[in-house]
């Protein structure tokens, strides 16, 4: 490869074919299962504590006896009925016996994956169960469990940020990895991609893998000739003796071009393209020139590519709680450092911790202000750490450790020496991602006022780790002076009903009311203060109201409202004056 080609675009493409069934028979692995054993757990899930990519045995995986031998139970698996011999059969384990995942497609009840033994036994994906059935009588069948596939394979996607921040899902069970210049960290392309197959081999996953320097040359790679590594430029020979069929178009394309005696990519590709496109329209042609190196689509990795990256390798697996706290001390200074160079300071925080078994946990952390000291960063996630429901488990150890900064901003640089008010912000701000950390920036909320007229629109309760400032600066409406408050200091959310026996019609204040079985004596009144609800906003079905300021006995002061005006809103179906409904809005200090 060239020194101008080592900047070129480089993309792996992995391919799990059988992750369906490898993805059962890998949990049931964990458990040894018999067919005498799963007679005794009908029914029951086999959950797995604490396993990486997937996660525990599903309920839709569970086992439990077949009755009749073609029922298939929704989410169920299902055993085969008993067959001649099977006491003599009984001890094998499910793993040795061919295994199938089925799914429904037109009212027909078809193979969807099928594991090695089966293949053996002579049957092929898109097999009708029953005929799967007479070629091999003791048969276990697993009903398609998408949701469940994809978990596992969004599982093995975030196990791949090991290798680079750009990865893609190729649906349905591959990935898309860009390596471009990162392969080298792994001792080169070939050792990149014996890394990621052997680790997924071991983990009972039948995988296939190829190098190019397109996605869809690579994937097309990855269907017929695993392993292969294409240098930049040479994808049109490395695919042109590979089937057709190896470009993933629709069946019907593929049958017209095995009709039209095209069997290869190489003969499809010696025809002009205006010929390809009036068959078989342009997408297809875009697609042909893809698989031939000849421009790409670029890939949509599942997440955004953070602003700086630092990261720690083990080459000894890491458990105890000092050696991560340390680690992360040392990665946050890498960062800071890193950051400090551009003159940044980070907004959005992420430590991901890969364990040895394939699981990844990600810990994300914001900041109101630009971070630019590590010691915040530091404390920042020991907040985080110690606030989880679900604490931290190592395993068998991490063997990784990353340290991203999602997003940064540019610090601005402010005299810090002579304004308190500066150092006033920086605590406040500083106490306020402490708070966020342990109990999640959703919960910290300050307050901005806006244009409504209705008390409980009149404000808006936002993150105050990103409205801080805003909310500083935010002008309220001031307090007449020598005037009581018109609005209470406590606000309650939702007006809450009171009990009032009497009031003075049409507009007067109620002598006393009843709330949260308290009665109380009203001695003194300020009101009404009429609100009109705002029509361009509802459909009707809000009433005016007349609000009071009320004092009772024991000195408590509390505002009330009640809801309609008398004989013109408040009315029955037979259009008679119905009683109002009071409610208490606030408490005054």
């Amino acid at each position: 490869m060239s020194a101008n080609s080592v900047n070129r675009r480089r993309i792996l493409s992995l391919w799990l074919p059988r992750l369906p069934i490898d993805r059962i028979k890998r949990k049931l692995a964990q458990h040894s299962v018999s067919q005498a054993e799963a007679r005794e757990v009908v029914g029951l899930p086999l959950p797995l504590a604490g396993e990486g990519w997937g996660g525990g045995l599903a309920t839709s995986d569970a086992l439990r006896r077949e009755r009749a031998p073609t029922r298939i139970a929704s989410d169920d698996a299902i055993r085969p009925p008993p067959q001649a011999g099977e006491a003599k059969k009984g001890s094998r384990s499910l793993l040795e016996l061919p295994s199938v995942v089925v799914a429904k497609d037109h009212n027909a009840i078809l193979l969807h994956s099928i594991d090695e033994a089966a293949v053996r036994a002579g049957l092929s994906i898109g097999l009708p169960l029953a005929n799967a059935r007479a070629i091999c009588p003791e048969l276990t069948v697993y009903d398609a469990d998408p949701a469940a596939d994809l978990k596992t394979l969004n599982d093995i996607a975030d196990w791949c940020d090991r290798f680079t921040p750009l990865v893609a899902l190729d649906p349905p069970y591959g990935l898309f990895l860009d390596i471009t210049g990162c392969a080298h960290l792994f001792g080169g392309e070939r050792a990149l991609l014996q890394i990621a197959t052997n680790a997924l081999s071991r983990r009972g996953f039948a995988v296939s893998a190829a190098i190019a320097g397109t996605s869809i040359a690579a994937r097309t790679l990855t269907r017929h000739a695993s392993g292969q590594i294409t240098a930049d430029g040479e994808e049109a020979e490395a695919v042109g003796p590979l089937p057709v069929s190896a470009l993933g178009a629709d069946a019907a394309i593929t049958t017209g071009l095995r009709r039209a005696g095209l069997k290869t990519i190489g003969d499809v590709a010696a025809r002009a393209p205006h010929e390809i496109s009036a068959r078989f329209g342009a997408a297809f042609t875009t697609l042909l020139s893809h698989a031939l190196g000849q421009g790409d689509a670029p890939i949509s990795p599942r997440k955004p590519l953070p602003d700086y990256i630092v990261e720690k390798r083990f080459p000894e697996p890491v458990a105890t709680d000092t050696v991560i706290a340390l680690t992360l001390q040392n990665l946050a200074r890498m960062l800071v450092a890193a950051m400090d160079k551009q003159g940044k300071g980070a907004r959005q925080l992420e430590a991901s911790f890969f364990r040895t078994d394939g699981a990844v946990r990600a810990i994300v952390v914001g900041t109101g202000r630009p971070v630019t000291r590590p010691e915040m960063i530091d404390r920042l996630f020991r907040e985080r750490l110690d606030a989880l429901n679900d604490p931290l488990d190592p395993g068998f150890g991490f063997d990784l450790i990353r340290l991203a900064a999602g997003r940064t901003e540019l610090v601005v640089q402010q005299q810090r020496d002579l304004d308190a008010t500066v150092h006033d912000n920086d605590e406040v701000s500083a106490l306020i991602d402490r708070i966020a950390a342990r109990i999640g920036g959703k919960r910290v909320v300050v307050h901005l006022p806006l244009e409504s007229h209705i008390p409980e629109r009149s404000a808006l309760a936002v993150p105050a780790q990103h409205h801080l400032a805003a909310a500083s600066a935010a002008a309220w409406p001031e307090r007449v002076a020598g005037e009581p408050p018109l609005r209470p200091l406590r606000l309650f959310e939702r007006p809450e009903p009171i009990k009032v026996p009497f009031a003075t019609v049409p507009d007067g204040p109620p002598h006393q009311f009843t709330w949260r079985r308290a009665r109380h004596e009203v001695v003194r009144v300020e009101g009404p203060e009429r609100i009109a609800m705002e029509w361009w906003k509802q459909d009707g079905g809000s009433l005016t109201r007349d609000y009071f300021r009320v004092e009772d006995a024991e000195g408590q002061r509390f505002w009330i409202f009640r809801d309609g005006l008398y004989e013109s809103e408040l009315r029955d179906e037979e259009g008679k004056p119905v009683p109002a409904n009071w409610y208490v809005h606030g408490l005054f200090a």
